[in-house]
């Protein structure tokens, strides 16, 4: 979609729109309730619920996507191949409790990389709890081998590790000061910040202002992809709200920007993750619309895979094995589904193997981790966000490999 078309107004046809406030004490990650005004087509009349944006909310439990209609492919009895499970697998420095996390990363030399949201609870505290959130793990043995980052971030939230090792971690939102948050920063190994994108904490939906940026990814030839806007998914997303792309050069230049809130090709409802494959496509994890989106790196709209949940977390391993990890179905959210690792090769829409979720309380859809990394020997490592750490107490998981 180009940037001319982002102010388009929503046109359709011979449906009555009915105009409501929806949810607005609501949490930003689930959908809307139902309501009299969302029921549909037994009355013979289709009402949706149109909100400040313009986009226009599909009826509560579905996305108005293909995705309505696609039965979760891990009631197959799938093959689980990281069958065992070993939770408490890193420890953070100096006996510290693990927050959460929503992100983890392998490094070119092999090592994991994750962070903490500094503790304390399950949003964590990092504007106010001065610890280093960036943590590196030898992925054999589980040692800390670096730490940084104290003082930087709000709430970090998306990792990514470059060729040359360098570290890169959104923090997606702002504190009350207004001094921290909405930006993507860049860091060496061994932790001195190298580049900043966005204004701190200062959320913008204009040309390479960042709002709640949620992942980040660099190409083989430096330039860096952006994914922007948590807040798409919920039931009534503020002004000013964003669900899109943005590109900038290996020197933090703004090239272009596509997407908006919505559930069209190119439209998105909180891309939450990021990644891309040997040919150079970039898959987004448009998390709302229970998909990945598939662009080239222009922008321009290839594809879109449904077999893969409602994805948090995304990995392409060096042979195009794709990796999906969903740690928000259940109730309202994707009724029918379950919560796991979705497995399979990024050329096609069709998962192929699943590590499920793990049991807490009574939820038949279990729970998971938001982001997943895998190391070159086939181990799988779950970073347990707000939703799933509970259940295993730490903040990351290693599924090893026979």
């Amino acid at each position: 979609m180009s940037n001319s078309d982002r102010s388009r107004p929503v046109i359709l046809s011979g449906i009555a729109l009915t105009l409501l406030l929806v949810g607005c004490g609501a949490p930003a990650d689930e959908e809307a309730p139902a309501t009299d005004a969302m029921a549909s087509a037994s009355s013979g009349t289709v009402s949706l619920t149109a909100i400040s944006s313009g986009f226009v909310l599909p009826p509560s439990g579905t996305t108005g996507t293909p995705a309505d209609n696609v039965t979760d492919p891990a009631l197959n009895s799938l093959p689980n191949p990281n069958p065992t499970v070993i939770t408490h697998w890193a420890r953070l420095p100096n006996g510290r409790e693990w927050g959460s996390t929503a992100g983890a990363d392998i490094g070119p030399d092999g090592h994991v990389w994750a962070y903490d949201r500094c503790g304390g609870g399950l949003d964590g505290g990092c504007d106010t709890n001065l610890v280093d959130p960036i943590v590196k793990y030898d992925r054999n043995t589980g040692e800390l081998l670096a730490a940084f980052g104290a003082g930087v971030f709000v709430t970090p939230h998306g990792i990514h590790v470059d060729d040359d090792g360098n570290v890169w971690v959104t923090d997606f939102a702002g504190n009350e000061a207004g001094t921290k948050g909405h930006q993507v920063i860049k860091f060496s190994p061994e932790g001195e910040i190298l580049m900043r994108l966005g204004e701190a904490g200062v959320p913008g939906s204009g040309p390479g202002q960042l709002n709640q940026p949620n992942d980040v990814i660099t190409a083989p030839n430096g330039d860096i992809f952006v994914a922007d806007g948590h807040s798409g998914q919920g039931a009534n997303p503020a002004p000013g709200s964003t669900g899109r792309i943005l590109k900038y050069t290996s020197s933090g230049e703004f090239i272009k920007e596509w997407g908006e809130i919505g559930i069209g090709p190119g439209e998105f409802r909180t891309p939450h993750a990021l990644e891309l494959d040997s040919r150079g496509r970039l898959f987004v994890a448009d998390r709302g619309n229970h998909r990945i989106q598939i662009f080239d790196q222009d922008g321009n709209y290839l594809d879109s895979y449904y077999q893969f949940s409602r994805i948090s977390g995304l990995f392409i391993t060096e042979d195009d094995m794709l990796y999906a990890i969903d740690s928000e179905t259940g109730g309202t959210n994707h009724p029918g589904w379950s919560t796991g690792i979705r497995i399979g090769s990024a050329a096609r829409d069709e998962v192929t193997a699943f590590i499920p979720g793990h049991a807490y309380q009574d939820r038949p859809w279990n729970t998971a981790g938001e982001g997943v990394a895998v190391d070159a020997d086939g181990n799988v490592y779950g970073a347990e966000g707000p939703g799933s750490r509970p259940a295993v107490d730490g903040g990351l998981t290693k599924y090893v490999k026979p």
